[in-house]
């Protein structure tokens, strides 16, 4: 029997596609002789007609050319830049049917990348959102210039284009109105904008965060040096045109770096930090801390995590990556002891302020990484019951996964942000642990993202 010759997609080659799934960063996804293709902007169960854009051995990228069969769930996007921004990748597609892809990502991530029995899973339905929009209550907008007007938005799709945004539909109001107004000052000005490529000019970034509940407003300049020119006619002015600005803080980075921020942070003027409030909790939160962008679904997401977690009053828990302490002040009231840990120094002392505000004093957190600080708490005989992650992206350090499976606390609560980082940490744990549950929840309305809360058990 011959083996059956694979005929490869050509750059720029023409040709029909069936649309079966959507990806992990929402793009369609299809099969032609048995290559994959992945198509931004296709939703399954369109046949489309694409154009090659991009070859790998493994998989080619398309974009589509026409649309011969629609999906009904095909809507038009809200946002004029929405092609171009990449910022949102599925508002072209009805919010509850998001919903379902979501959790489909999800059942993705797991045959991929585990051995477990998918179809023996709980993999609960998504929770989404009354209004899908306008729920993001920070922005951090790239700051540029062209024709002597300032810009102020994203690189767009696979470029190093800077879109200027005006409007976006998933931000906060406060937060939009705050970048345009600072922008146009800084025009009125003449302040020197950073040039990527000549290392010249000083302001880099915009960013601006809003207390949805409190209405309190944060904008923060990120600029290459420590030096503003005008410095007092902006602040001023800055403070005219934005009345409910309570705080404007500068970060120095003068590095050559993706990451937004540098290690120096001072206010310019007003506090350091804007308050914002989840449920009956309050939160001060300054220019580097860490919090959940939307702050509507959180209070659902933690609510979720105290259901998983369960506890009776006589657990010690932990709650590592724990920024500003959200999730275990969440669990504070139910626990015997909460301690939490975060590499951000700044975090801790949020943290610890945020647990004496609310009269918690069951709560000890700490400056570190959790694969170091959990091992010297166990060396000293303090052993937790349940364990609360909430890692960034690239999920958990093998380190701590490690640390986990030597400490065996009876339950793991994972929250992740990454459906394949869990899947392959959840690979790892299945080892000793089994998953009870999986309950997805929009935080990212019209974005490929889903947060994930995973269950899981110690086994016997």
């Amino acid at each position: 029997m011959k083996n059956e010759q694979i005929v490869r997609i050509k750059p720029t080659q023409t040709f029909p596609l069936t649309i079966k799934r959507l990806g992990i960063n929402g793009e369609g996804v299809g099969y032609f002789k048995k290559q994959v293709v992945f198509v931004p902007g296709a939703l399954p169960g369109e046949e489309v007609v694409v154009e090659a854009t991009k070859v790998q051995p493994k998989f080619a990228e398309a974009k589509i050319k026409k649309i011969r069969i629609q999906s009904p769930y095909r809507v038009k996007p809200l946002c004029p830049v929405y092609d171009i921004c990449g910022g949102c990748q599925l508002q072209h597609l009805r919010y509850d049917q998001q919903l379902k892809e979501k959790r489909d990502i999800v059942i993705q991530s797991l045959e991929r990348h585990t051995k477990l029995n998918i179809d023996s899973l709980d993999i609960r339905d998504t929770l989404g959102m009354e209004e899908p929009w306008g729920y993001r209550n920070k922005s951090s907008f790239q700051v540029g210039e062209k024709d002597g007007k300032v810009l102020a938005g994203l690189y767009g799709l696979n470029s190093h284009k800077l879109i200027d945004i005006d409007h976006c539909a998933v931000q906060h109001a406060h937060t939009t109105e705050a970048t345009v107004k600072v922008k146009q000052i800084l025009e009125d000005l003449h302040i020197p904008i950073y040039n990527e490529k000549t290392k010249k000019g000083i302001v880099r970034t915009i960013v601006t965060r809003v207390g949805i509940q409190t209405g309190e407003l944060q904008v923060v300049l990120i600029t290459s040096q420590k030096e503003i020119p005008q410095a007092n006619t902006l602040i001023e002015e800055i403070q005219k045109r934005l009345p409910n600005v309570k705080s404007v803080i500068q970060n120095i980075n003068g590095q050559k770096t993706s990451l937004i921020f540098g290690d120096e942070t001072r206010a310019l003027a007003g506090e350091e930090f804007i308050q914002e409030t989840l449920g009956d909790l309050q939160f001060e939160l300054s220019a580097r801390t860490f919090f959940q962008l939307n702050p509507v679904q959180t209070v659902v997401l933690y609510n979720e995590v105290k259901k998983a977690a369960d506890l009776t009053g006589t657990e010690k828990v932990v709650d590592a990556y724990c920024g500003v302490g959200t999730i275990g002040l969440w669990l504070a009231d139910q626990a015997k002891e909460v301690r939490g840990m975060d590499v951000i120094s700044e975090s801790i002392e949020d943290a610890k302020k945020n647990a004496k505000r609310h009269g918690f004093t069951n709560t000890k957190y700490v400056p570190g990484k959790a694969e170091e600080v959990l091992p010297k708490w166990v060396k000293k005989g303090w052993k937790p019951d349940v364990i609360v992650v909430d890692p960034p992206r690239t999920g958990l350090d093998d380190q701590l996964l490690q640390t986990i499976l030597h400490v065996e606390p009876k339950k793991l609560i994972y929250v992740s942000c990454n459906p394949s980082t869990l899947a392959k940490n959840i690979q790892t744990l299945s080892k000793k642990y089994e998953v009870k549950y999986i309950q997805s929840v929009d935080m990212f309305p019209q974005t490929a993202h889903v947060e994930c809360i995973s269950q899981l058990i110690l086994k016997l």
